[in-house]
């Protein structure tokens, strides 16, 4: 059974009792299937597994949605157990920022913390890195797990871990989707029937980019033929959120609203020919 904690104190005592090598798998709560894709992979990556769980307001801009995302802890413990995870630790605001948000010393992200996301929602990725890094700090785990439906999150987080000598092994898990092919996210519940059909475009682009010698233009063509869905971003790119090589492997990327509504996604992708 999952061990419930809130505080720094408590978390130190049952991190101490922990064995062997641990994973800790950082979450905002509203735990679906992709996050029990997380626990099940971090469960193959370590001996003991660690969830968190907080809603974090640095990564949240004004009029995004902090006051209405979803928090159910008591749902989000059941779905730990039920996975296997050893302790949860769901703090406080004031547990993990006691000095408060102003003044804050932070982690930046780098100059590709300001493209597609963070060129969207400035100070999103500051925020980010800077609730990752203090879980780190606090968990001190050998593993961590992140998915890559947040794929620009997943890259920049293996870069921190790199360029300030964490000394963590950053494990992707691959996008969970649902049955229309729309990628698990807790931002599902807001679509309604409709924002939900002109989010299929999503998915479709996705595949029409992963059949095409030019993914982009094969995707774009997709995504401007659905009227309901406004496009943020569509765009190719290396792996390590580099520019895009003119043939091989790369990344697609995308974002959208539907409704108020924005979606994330992306996949893998080959530019030009993968048989020449």
């Amino acid at each position: 059974m999952s061990l419930l904690v809130h505080t720094r104190d408590d978390l130190a005592r049952a991190r101490g009792a922990l064995p062997g090598r641990v994973a800790v798998v950082p979450t905002m709560g509203a735990l679906h299937e992709g996050h029990r894709a997380n626990f099940r992979r971090a469960r193959e990556s370590a001996d003991a597994v660690i969830a968190t769980v907080f809603v974090n307001p640095l990564q949240f801009g004004p009029g995004e949605d902090l006051d209405r995302y979803p928090r159910t802890l008591d749902a989000d413990v059941a779905v730990c157990e039920e996975a296997g995870v050893d302790l949860v630790f769901a703090p406080a605001e004031s547990e993990l920022y006691p000095h408060g948000r102003d003044g804050l010393t932070t982690v930046h992200a780098g100059p590709d913390g300001d493209l597609l996301e963070g060129a969207s929602r400035p100070g999103f990725f500051t925020g980010v890195l800077t609730v990752v890094a203090k879980l780190f700090h606090l968990t001190r785990p050998d593993v961590a797990c992140f998915g890559e439906k947040d794929f620009q999150q997943l890259a920049l987080v293996r870069r921190m871990v790199r360029d300030l000598d964490f000394g963590i092994e950053i494990v992707p898990v691959a996008t969970v989707r649902e049955a229309d092919g729309l990628a698990k996210s807790s931002r599902n519940v807001y679509l309604s029937e409709a924002e939900r059909a002109a989010a299929q475009a999503i998915p479709h682009a996705i595949r029409a980019a992963q059949g095409s010698p030019d993914p982009l233009a094969a995707a774009e063509k997709v995504l401007a033929a659905e009227p309901g869905l406004a496009v943020d971003y569509a765009v190719v790119r290396a792996g390590d959120l580099g520019e895009a090589p003119a043939s091989g492997p790369a990344r697609l990327l995308i974002a959208a609203k539907a409704g108020t509504t924005r979606l994330i996604d992306n996949a893998a992708v080959t530019i030009g020919d993968p048989d020449a």
